[in-house]
């Protein structure tokens, strides 16, 4: 029933977009896999803070994405695109659509990584929250105003995006110490806005849009920047593939049209549908 769907993912080097781009290869997707890592070993800043560096290469690359997808039968096509250029954002869309002629899912999974995201109000840099925007909002934005009229010519589509609990709660320490900056929490709590938007604006276009709250989820990114143990000892943790999960059962489930608009849990529910099997843990 799948066989001729195609998702378009970003951040799907690694972490959460990784595991969410094979959770929908399982379900018959082909994939269109976007990040600026395409090859292992590509060295990126990954600091949250303007006041330290984090120059490393990181484990994960679209490369090795796309070789999990082709294991389980379905073609991937990588494309390197960067969230803070908008050229190589419409590049990605213009050859996603020249190799297939047609994006059903969009999944906007990746976010800025590099300074602001972690500093303090007093220290923000002006230069580091235009960046932040853009690469957590704008960036968002600018890809659903490039599939979206496909969809709405082809009768339906499926918009997913990942938000934060960071965009509507306030942080229970300050930066770096369980808690996060103000722009990322900023950031998240505009881009939570769009689904509800897109829902009244096209409310018989045959689209299923959800937002995808997925809570504290261990990525490779968050272990190198040294974050993973104070935010787990505030929020536990689940690994990448229960959102994926989630996300996989949003995109081809009928029953999904209830969340139609919403804001989901991915760990709520995830663990009442049991669609991670040995997840969670018995303790």
């Amino acid at each position: 029933m799948f066989d001729s769907r195609i998702a378009f993912v970003t951040g799907a080097s690694r972490g959460i977009g990784a595991a969410a781009a094979l959770a929908l290869a399982q379900r018959g997707f082909k994939l269109v896999l976007t990040a600026r890592t395409l090859k292992e070993g590509e060295v990126r800043e990954y600091s949250p803070t303007a006041g330290r560096s984090l120059r490393r290469a990181m484990p994960g690359s679209l490369e090795r994405t796309a070789e999990g997808v082709r294991k389980l039968g379905r073609e991937a096509l990588t494309l390197r695109m960067d969230l803070l250029d908008r050229g190589s954002v419409r590049n990605a869309v213009r050859k996603a659509l020249e190799r297939w002629g047609h994006i059903d899912l969009l999944l906007n999974n990746g976010i800025y990584q590099g300074p602001g995201t972690m500093d303090s109000v007093l220290d923000l840099d002006l230069g580091d929250a235009e960046r932040v925007l853009q690469g957590n909002v704008l960036s968002q934005l600018l890809l659903v105003q490039q599939v979206l009229p496909g969809m709405l010519a082809q009768g339906g589509g499926c918009i997913i995006n990942m938000v934060s609990a960071a965009g509507s709660t306030d942080p229970p320490a300050p930066a770096e110490q369980g808690g996060w900056g103000f722009l990322y929490g900023a950031s998240k709590a505009a881009f939570q806005r769009l689904v509800g938007v897109l829902k009244v604006e096209h409310s018989d276009a045959g689209l299923r849009l959800f937002n995808v709250e997925p809570g504290l989820i261990l990525t490779e990114s968050m272990k190198a920047q040294g974050l993973s143990e104070e935010l787990a000892r505030h929020f536990g943790g689940a690994p990448p593939e229960v959102p994926a999960a989630v996300i996989a059962w949003l995109a081809t489930e009928p029953a999904a049209a209830q969340w139609h608009g919403r804001t989901v849990s991915a760990q709520r529910l995830c663990r009442d549908l049991g669609l991670v099997t040995g997840w969670p843990t018995s303790q």
